[in-house]
């Protein structure tokens, strides 16, 4: 009696076609997760905070991203910026700051840890909303994460009682 070997199947195995399914699947919802993250951090890179000069003139010496496209245009009057906090322009992208007596600072209003945008300004602080970053609103630097990047300078000019992004 003659046995007949039995050969196996050319092809995959089947737990390596439910795994590669699974992988496959893995990295389209992680994917779809961070697209998000990555977009908000990549205008970001690089930056250290740049807190500018604002000397006299009261404007920042670093413009940020996405600035450029208002220039010229008025923010606000200086009276409307109190002193020690300051203002969220959420249509224009950017958020100015008072921190100190007749010293104008701005950023942009995108938090460089998930995107959203900033939400208040008191007591020297900028505070995101969404997950509780802090940052300074004397150079945009972070006081407290979950950020770890500085929120990108923006360029502003001050003239009599207006103040204007650059």
């Amino acid at each position: 009696m003659t046995s007949a070997s039995h050969t196996p199947e050319s092809g995959p195995a089947r737990r390596t076609v439910v795994a590669a399914a699974g992988a496959a699947g893995l990295v389209a919802a992680l994917t779809a997760c961070g697209a998000g993250d990555d977009s908000s951090d990549s205008g970001n890179t690089g930056n250290t905070g740049g807190s500018g000069n604002t000397g006299g003139s009261g404007s920042t010496g670093n413009a940020g991203a996405g600035s450029g496209s208002a220039a010229g245009t008025a923010l606000a009057k200086t009276s409307d910026i109190p002193e020690g906090g300051g203002k969220v322009f959420e249509a224009k992208g950017v958020v100015v700051t008072q921190p100190a007596a007749g010293t104008y600072k701005a950023f942009s209003s995108k938090c460089t840890h998930r995107g959203c945008t900033v939400g208040s300004v008191a007591d020297g602080v900028i505070v995101c909303p969404c997950h509780n970053s802090h940052f300074s609103a004397e150079d945009g630097s972070v006081k407290k994460g979950p950020a770890t990047q500085p929120l990108a300078a923006a360029k502003i000019t001050v003239s009599g009682d207006e103040i204007k992004l650059a």
